[in-house]
């Protein structure tokens, strides 16, 4: 869908690239979870625990809830470290620990739908790409994200 179809698309400012999206809300939700995690479990450790019942823990039990932490930290991160790139080459995005670098042509139309969790891109191939670096849940910055995502696939189509 081409940006001046969108409403108020028309007086959309022109993009400079590179140009990075980042969902707001994930970021603080991980934050947010990774200390609330830390914070429960030194506090369960250190106050909770008298000495004895710390004593009892065996190394297996203790690298359990170590790994059981990093894990929980490591899913936060991939969510956290989400984004979208837009550069004068193409389109980076990152969903997760994994990167996937489109050129411009590749890209046919990026559509944020009502209700949809993050942006999804169609590629000129048919098939379609999930990038969660523009979330839904982040209302009117998304949107807005969607609208400046657009106008540069727009500038980037080439003219018969």
């Amino acid at each position: 869908m081409p940006a001046a179809s969108e409403p108020g698309g028309a007086a959309q400012p022109a993009v400079t690239l590179p140009v990075t999206w980042r969902p707001l809300g994930p970021r603080i939700a991980g934050i947010a979870a990774v200390a609330a995690l830390l914070a429960i479990g030194g506090l369960l450790w250190f106050v909770g625990f008298d000495q004895r019942t710390r004593d009892a823990v065996t190394p297996l039990q203790r690298g359990t809830v170590i790994g059981m932490f990093g894990l929980g930290i490591a899913c936060l991160w991939a969510l956290a470290r989400c984004r979208v790139e837009a550069r004068e080459d193409g389109l980076v995005v990152v969903n997760g620990y994994r990167k996937r670098t489109y050129e411009w042509p590749e890209i046919v139309a990026a559509r944020l739908n009502p209700g949809a969790p993050w942006v999804v891109l169609d590629l000129a191939d048919g098939t379609t790409v999930s990038a969660m670096g523009i979330q839904g849940s982040d209302g009117a910055r998304a949107k807005r994200a969607v609208r400046q995502l657009r106008a540069i696939l727009d500038r980037a189509e080439p003219t018969p």
